[in-house]
């Protein structure tokens, strides 16, 4: 699944993961406050403004502001392109596997692309502050805003937005192409070896379905763990610096940073729930290609053989459909009762951390409004599981097929749930 695309699958994530944290800390530690000395932005009229003097009035800070963001965000991005560069080609001339362009820099493009799509969510996040205020502003003084500020506000969201969605297209068109490259890989991987596996029960199945929705699965899954990491990122800390305007939370009183708090707790009691509910799951989801598996076969061999596919012998194969089927449906029924039970208790959750502040009206409309989207990137990242866990499952199933699959290739001995699988179907007829 992972050899036939990736360069040495283990080692690969493992340094990106590693690489990613190490260059995370070393531009907060140390690389963002090189920019005046190293940046080339000075090429492109994008220079650091002198230091403020001490005392500096007010409209002198705004200035600084001005100038620093553009000059600090341009040495971002060179800093960066650095890192990507620097990661993105050692693996490309370390490894000399066939799919490396679309696996190691296509891996590297995703990346980047869901990053700056958080970026431009951060930007709309910072928007909804300056709107908001501006909207009770104008509800308070009828006539302190004008006509043309509040126009103008639509139009930087439009703007943001519409660069939001273009990213966002271009990046669902890539990250499609590069999922069926690794559906193909995958499928020249077992075609190269079919001489040896069309024996096994399911082969054609395992090659053509399972590949086929695991790439799927994958396309999604995949960017959303991406983006849930990269939001978290990102607003991780605009939610700590937005905690300092919460002093207290109901019932619990004074609490250092209490919405990043809150966020963690929640989201940690929310995934541990969900994966106490959900533990039968990925087994009966397995079982259950198994005996679609065995009915479908019978059929097919029905088509060709007289006295295949015999009432009796349907009858008992669909009955294991039903039967799995039946037990599924039992088991997800408990399972999205908790499931959108938290989802819905989770909507209220940043409100009720919020009332002592509310009741106290010691917060804007437009900093409850950061906050409470702010709290929403947060939690949501941190219960991904809880929101994808359906979807998880589903590839936990089709990942356990293909790695019984690719053992019977190599002759090695089979996973568990095979082996029980097996045990039962001689006790009696699937």
């Amino acid at each position: 699944m992972f050899h036939s695309f990736f360069p040495r699958p283990k080692l690969f994530f493992a340094s990106f993961a590693l690489y990613a944290i190490a260059c995370v800390v070393l531009w907060f530690t140390l690389v963002e406050g090189w920019g005046p000395r190293l940046s080339l932005g000075s090429l492109f009229g994008l220079t650091f403004p002198d230091a403020l003097p001490v005392g500096a009035d007010e409209a002198a800070q705004a200035a600084f502001a001005a100038a620093q963001e553009p000059a600090q965000t341009f040495w971002f991005y060179q800093y960066l392109a650095l890192c990507y560069g620097l990661f993105t080609g050692l693996w490309y001339l370390l490894s000399r596997h066939r799919w490396r362009r679309w696996s190691v820099a296509g891996s590297a493009l995703i990346v980047f692309l869901t990053w700056y799509q958080v970026q431009l969510d951060v930007m709309i996040n910072e928007w909804f502050g300056t709107f908001y205020d501006l909207v009770q502003k104008a509800l308070g003084s009828p006539g302190s805003v004008a006509a043309d500020d509040y126009y103008g506000q639509l139009f930087t969201f439009g703007r943001i937005a519409l660069l939001f969605i273009t990213i966002a297209v271009l990046t669902s068109f890539f990250v499609s192409h590069f999922v069926f490259r690794w559906r193909t890989a995958m499928n020249d991987h077992y075609m190269s070896m079919w001489h040896k596996v069309r024996h096994i029960e399911g082969a054609s199945q395992r090659v053509q379905e399972d590949t086929m929705r695991f790439a799927t699965i994958m396309e999604t899954l995949g960017v959303n763990l991406i983006d849930s990491v990269m939001t978290l990122i990102a607003f991780l800390p605009i939610l700590w610096v937005l905690s300092g305007h919460i002093t207290e939370l109901p019932l619990i009183g004074q609490v250092p940073q209490p919405l990043v708090f809150v966020a963690i707790l929640w989201s940690i009691f929310g995934t541990a729930l969900l994966a106490l509910v959900g533990v039968r799951l990925p087994g009966l989801e397995f079982r259950n290609q198994r005996v679609e598996a065995a009915y479908r076969k019978e059929l097919v061999l029905g088509e060709e053989y007289a006295d295949r596919a015999q009432p009796p012998t349907v009858r008992d194969l669909f009955d294991n459909v039903r039967r799995n089927y039946f037990r599924l449906y039992f088991n997800y029924l408990y399972f999205n009762v908790v499931r959108y039970a938290y989802l819905q208790v989770g909507v209220l959750v940043p409100y009720i951390a919020l009332a002592p502040t509310i009741v106290a009206g010691t917060v804007t409309l437009g900093v409850m409004q950061q906050i409470i989207r702010a709290f929403g990137r947060v939690e949501t990242s941190f219960r991904f599981l809880v929101n994808s866990w359906t979807t998880i499952v589903e590839l936990m199933s089709i990942y356990k097929r293909l790695a019984a699959f690719e053992a019977a290739i190599a002759n090695q001995p089979l996973p568990q749930i095979d082996r029980d699988y097996l045990e039962r179907a001689t006790l009696r007829p699937e």
